[in-house]
This record gives structure tokens, C-alpha cells and sequence, in this order.
């Protein structure tokens, strides 16, 4: 009574994977969570809503040129033509 798995990663660079979720959480543990005492779930979800929205419109990223990754995002996506 064996059950398969798959995996769902193809196999190369698996240390490279989550680096970037990794960083990301290491981020808002360092500047938000250590920082703050959160009385309910409720203040913790708002302060991190709060945070997670400085972190992409405010907040500037020298790995991306000094620019915030709202900033990175909207200049990348392809430009809708509004003429129908």
C-alpha cells in the first residue's frame, strides 16, 4: 500500500527555489514582526498589510536600482491600448 509522490520542482537549482520568499519573510521579520507586539491576530494582519504595502509602493530596493518593485512591476507590463 505505497502512495507515489511528485515532486512538483524540475530538480535543478533547488537551494535557489524560495530564495527570494526567504529574503522576503527575513525582511518583514527584521523591520516589522521583531519590532512590534501584536495583542490579537486582527493587529498582526493589519500591521503586516500595512508593512507589505510600505515594503512595494515606499519602500526602495537597492537590488532593484534604488526603485520600489510597484514601481519595477507597472513598468514592465505591457501597455493596453484603451481604443476599443
Amino acid at each position: 500500500m505505497g502512495t507515489s509522490v511528485r515532486l512538483s520542482m524540475d530538480g535543478g537549482g533547488l537551494a535557489y527555489d524560495n530564495i527570494l520568499n526567504e529574503r522576503l519573510w527575513r525582511t518583514v521579520k527584521y523591520e516589522e514582526v521583531f519590532l512590534k507586539d501584536y495583542a490579537t491576530l486582527f493587529d498582526a494582519r493589519d500591521n503586516l498589510g500595512e508593512y507589505l504595502e510600505f515594503y512595494n509602493i515606499k519602500r526602495r530596493h537597492s537590488s532593484l536600482g534604488r526603485r520600489t518593485p510597484a514601481a519595477v512591476y507597472w513598468a514592465n507590463r505591457p501597455r493596453m491600448n484603451n481604443a476599443g
